[in-house]
C-alpha cells in the first residue's frame, strides 16, 4: 500500500447525511482529495451503495466501519466490503476481530486497525473501566494489528512515530490546520506535524465539509502535506 503524491495522503470523511451532500464535496475536491472515506453517519443513509458506486468509477474508498464482533461477523462483513470493490476497511485493534477481517479479506482490501478513538483522552479510558493510559493501550493495539496481519494502523498524529515503527501504513485522524477548531478531537496535531511524525495519510472532515469553500479548504490540507513531504 503506496501513497505518493500529497492529493493520495488526503483523505476526506464524507461525514454526512444524504448523497447529494457526499456528491458535492466530491465534486468539489475532485483533483484535491484522493481518498473518500464512508462512516457511520452516511453508511445509514446510503453510503454503502454510494461507497460501492465510487469505487466502480475509479475512485479510492476507505469504508470507516470500525468493526467489532464475533469472528464470522467480522469476516462476513469484510467478504462484503470487498465486494463493494473499495480500498480499506476499518476495524478495532482487538486481535479476535483482526485475526477474521485479515483471513476473510479479499484481494485488494486493506485491513486498517483501530488503536484508540481521537476523541478519547486518559480520563476517558478510565471512566470506561480500563486501568491503563492511552499512550500504552495504543502501544498495545499497535503490536496487536502488527501480529494480526493488518495492513494498516489508525492512530493520533503524536502515536504516529510509535505506529511507523511496526512497518505499518499509517493514517492518523485528528488533524487540523492551527486555525481550525478542534471539535470533539482531543489527540490532534496538524497535517505538518502528523506527516514529520511518520503519518503516510492523514483524514480530514469537518474543516473541509463545513468550510465556506470546500474546494479551498481542501487544498490549503494538500499543501498543507506537500510542504510536510518537502521538509522530509
Amino acid at each position: 500500500m503506496k501513497f505518493r503524491a500529497a492529493e493520495d495522503r488526503l483523505i476526506l470523511a464524507l461525514d454526512v447525511q444524504d448523497r447529494a451532500a457526499a456528491e458535492r464535496l466530491v465534486e468539489a475536491t475532485d483533483g484535491i482529495v484522493g481518498v473518500y472515506k464512508v462512516g457511520l453517519e452516511f453508511a445509514m443513509a446510503g453510503g454503502l451503495a454510494f461507497a460501492g458506486e465510487m469505487a466502480r468509477a475509479g475512485r479510492s474508498i476507505f469504508l470507516d466501519m470500525k468493526l467489532l464482533d464475533i469472528p464470522n461477523t467480522v469476516a462476513g462483513a469484510t467478504r462484503s466490503a470487498g465486494a463493494l470493490g473499495v480500498d480499506f476497511l476499518t476495524v478495532h485493534a482487538y486481535p479476535q476481530a483482526l485475526r477474521a477481517a485479515v483471513s476473510a479479506r479479499p484481494e485488494g482490501l486493506a485491513v486498517v486497525a483501530v488503536t484508540v478513538l481521537t476523541s478519547l483522552a486518559d480520563a476517558d479510558l478510565k471512566e470506561a473501566g480500563y486501568a491503563t493510559k492511552v499512550d500504552r493501550l495504543v502501544s498495545e493495539r499497535i503490536a496487536s494489528a502488527a501480529a494480526a496481519g493488518a495492513d494498516a494502523i489508525v492512530c493520533a498524529p503524536f502515536e504516529a512515530t510509535a505506529a511507523k515503527r511496526s512497518g505499518l501504513t499509517v493514517i492518523t485522524p485528528g488533524v487540523r490546520l492551527a486555525d481550525d477548531p478542534s471539535g470533539d478531537q482531543k489527540r490532534v496535531s496538524t497535517p505538518q506535524a502528523a506527516i514529520m511524525a511518520g503519518a503516510d495519510a492523514i483524514v480530514v472532515g469537518r474543516p473541509i465539509n463545513a468550510a465556506p469553500d470546500p474546494r479551498e479548504a481542501a487544498i490549503r490540507y494538500r499543501d498543507a502535506i506537500t510542504e510536510a513531504l518537502g521538509a522530509l
